[in-house]
């Protein structure tokens, strides 16, 4: 049984930062991509980065590039993500997600992804 396992969240003033870690168990899990979405109350889930680990090309939503940075370790099955300047409307849960084989849906939907972990509360007071 494949499990992903978050931590790292927490409370911060706006302009803070936080590292998310993500990481995934089970005998022969082996990811094509890992990612994080997040998920504010009330609204629906989204799209925060992804790391494609063949060629570690990375994918970010609009909002986050510049401030958070994706990465990982393919071999321990590990991701990150560097969170700098956060803002008010970072504030979410976030999830960390991961795919096993080639993308079959675009990267930034949610139904691409086939495992997904419990989440972690990231709160960016102002």
């Amino acid at each position: 049984q494949v499990q992903l396992a978050e931590s790292g969240g927490g409370s911060v003033q706006a302009g803070g930062s936080l590292r998310l870690s993500c990481v995934a168990s089970g005998r022969t899990f082996s990811s094509y991509a890992m990612g994080w979405f997040r998920q504010a109350p009330g609204k629906e889930r989204e799209f925060v980065a992804t790391v494609v680990w063949s060629g570690r090309s990375t994918y970010y939503t609009d909002s986050v590039k510049g401030r958070f940075t994706i990465s990982g370790d393919n071999a321990k099955n590990t991701v990150y993500l560097q969170m700098n300047s956060l803002k008010p409307e970072d504030t979410a849960v976030y999830y960390c997600a991961a795919v096993t084989s080639d993308f079959r849906d675009s990267y930034y939907l949610a139904r691409a992804y086939n495992y997904w972990g419990q989440g972690t509360q990231v709160t960016v007071a102002s």
